[in-house]
Formats: C-alpha cells, structure tokens, sequence
C-alpha cells in the first residue's frame, strides 16, 4: 500500500460492461490513447478487488474458486494478486507459479481480469526496503533486488504471454525513497521501469506494465515532463484518504489525475478504514465521504480501480470473517461496484 480539476468527457458508448465476463475469457486488453480497449476497440473501465497474497489464503484455507466466485459476485471484473517477494522465496518459483496458475484459472472462470503485483515497498533502485510486521511475514516480506525482479517478470511474461486473462502486470507496488529508504532520481527509477517493460517484451509478454510514482505508488508528478518511454502501458496511482487533504479533487488532479488525460490509469490500491474502528493509520483512515469523492473522480476521469484488501486481516480490510461479512468499507464499495 502500504489535481485544478480539467473536466474530461467521457464517452461511455461501447464501453464494456462490468459485469460482462466475456471479453475477460477471449480479449486481450491493450491501451489506446487514455484508455484500456480490447480488440475489437471496445473501452474497459476497471472495477475490481485486491487480494491477499495466495501464500496467505493457502495458509487461511482460502486459495480456492470459491473467492474468485465472490470477488465476482460483488461485482468486479478484475482481481489484483499481490505477490510478496518473501512468498516467493517460501515457495519458490516452481510452486508459486502452480498457486498463480490455479487463481488465474478460477478468474478466467468467472470472467475476471488478473493483475499480478510485484509487491515490494521501498527502493528498488537503492536496495533498500519497507521493514514489515513479522504477523504478516518476516520483517524482510519486501526485500528483493533488481536481479531478482527482472528475473520475476522474466518468468511472468514467459510463462503468461498470449494468456489474455492476465492483462496486467503490476512492475513494482510502492516505490518509497528518504529516510531509511535511501533516495533516487526520476530519471534513475524511470530508467528501472524501462528496462523491466523491455525485459518482459522481449520475453513474450503481452500484458499491460503498469508503473507507479513516488511516495508509495502516489505521486506521477513527474511524469508530466518525464513520462516511461514506452508504449502501450498504464500508469497506477494509490490514493488512500490521507494522501492529499481536501479539495481532494484538486489535489488529485495536480498529484496523479492529470496523467489520466494522456493514458490509461487503474488506482490499484483504494479505500478506507473509518476512524471510529481499531488499526487505523495513516493514510488509510476515512469514511464515504472520501469514497463519493473518489469514485465521483474516477467516473468523471474514465479512471479504473481495485479496493485493499479482500481479507479480514489486510488492513483497510473489506470484509470482516472468510463468511466474506461486509465491513463498513466492504459494504460501500460493494455497492459501488455493483451500481457504477
């Protein structure tokens, strides 16, 4: 996870349904202009959820159909799968990419999109990394090198070209630099990027490479001057309640929103944890104030999202137990994706 508002008008004619399984079994997603098309130049505007990581579910019993099912009975047409590198050491290559293939079956089964996320935070071009709480995994969940991340999309993009339900690939989940975390240039993180999307093009890749900014995946001010230079990708942004204080909208607009009129975005981590219930932190305590504003913004804007997290214990947490009882998040952004 863990902007002066420029009105777009967005033609929704031809935009595809969310609830349209269809396209998600036989289309592949590719980017024209700022928006997300399949081949027969329809636009897709992204509703979806994020997982936890498979190793988690397989640890909680949960890795199985039966929450891809509900992820789609809610009302997504795209599921986020976070990898964590620390699972990826666990389990190793070979297994890990038997747990990824049995979720990407079940989501081609309900008619769900994957986006597979590398899921590190820190500096990936410093080596230095987000210490996480040993309840999750190891303090060192994130720790990876840039050798290692090559090779992890490397081995996605070999193993998932021309697969069109994996439509995505999630380069690095949240870039975080000062501090401890070390520092970086654009021009030296751009030029990371840059070599992932050619690593994975050349290897066979057909999914879409999404890239995220500064300050854990918020900030592409950057990218007004110095965009990745590469075609047909998307950019992420993750705009939690106290990422920007209010007018969010203008805000927004002025941290990430503006790259929405030149490409395609998916907010790949959104929501709230309101602040009357236990675990909250910056920046993730809100209410539905900060949900009507958002996804106000995002229909305005053609921008796409998924909601942290699908799990009773990944805070902001969208369901309270494994009966998948919606919290209060899960229950607003339920209806919002059944009624976009």
């Amino acid at each position: 996870m863990n902007h002066i508002m420029k009105k777009t008008i967005i033609c929704w004619l031809g935009v595809v349904s969310l609830s349209s399984g269809a396209f998600a079994q036989t289309a592949q997603v590719k980017v024209q202009g700022n928006r997300f098309i399949t081949a027969d130049g329809k636009t897709i505007i992204f509703r979806g959820l994020d997982a936890s990581d498979p190793d988690k579910l397989e640890r909680n019993g949960q890795w199985n159909k039966h929450y891809f099912e509900t992820v789609k009975a809610w009302g997504a047409n795209v599921i986020r799968i976070p990898v964590h590198p620390a699972a990826w050491h666990i389990h190793g290559k070979k297994n890990y990419l038997k747990m990824l293939d049995q979720g990407v079956g079940w989501a081609k089964d309900e008619g769900l999109y994957v986006i597979i996320d590398w899921h590190s935070i820190g500096n990936l071009y410093g080596g230095k990394f987000f210490p996480a709480s040993s309840e999750l995994y190891p303090p060192t969940a994130y720790d990876t090198t840039q050798e290692e991340t090559l090779d992890f999309w490397h081995t996605m993009a070999k193993h998932y070209g021309g697969n069109n339900t994996v439509a995505f690939f999630e380069l690095f989940n949240e870039p975080a630099l000062g501090g401890n975390m070390g520092t970086a240039t654009w021009p030296q993180w751009k030029g990371v990027l840059e070599e992932i999307i050619k690593t994975i093009r050349a290897n066979g890749g057909t999914a879409v490479p999404l890239v995220a900014g500064f300050n854990f995946g918020y900030d592409l001010t950057a990218v007004a001057k110095m965009p990745i230079e590469a075609e047909g990708i998307g950019y992420v942004a993750h705009p939690y309640p106290m990422k920007a204080k209010q007018p969010w909208e203008t805000n927004w607009t002025h941290d990430w929103g503006f790259v929405a009129d030149k490409y395609p975005m998916i907010l790949t981590e959104v929501g709230f944890l309101p602040p009357d219930e236990p675990g909250g932190y910056n920046p993730i305590t809100g209410d539905e104030t900060y949900g009507d504003a958002l996804t106000a913004y995002c229909r305005v804007h053609g921008i796409s999202y998924t909601v942290w997290c699908f799990d009773p214990h990944w805070s902001p947490c969208l369901i309270k137990d494994w009966n998948f009882t919606p919290t209060r998040a899960g229950a607003y952004f339920k209806k919002a994706m059944q009624n976009p």
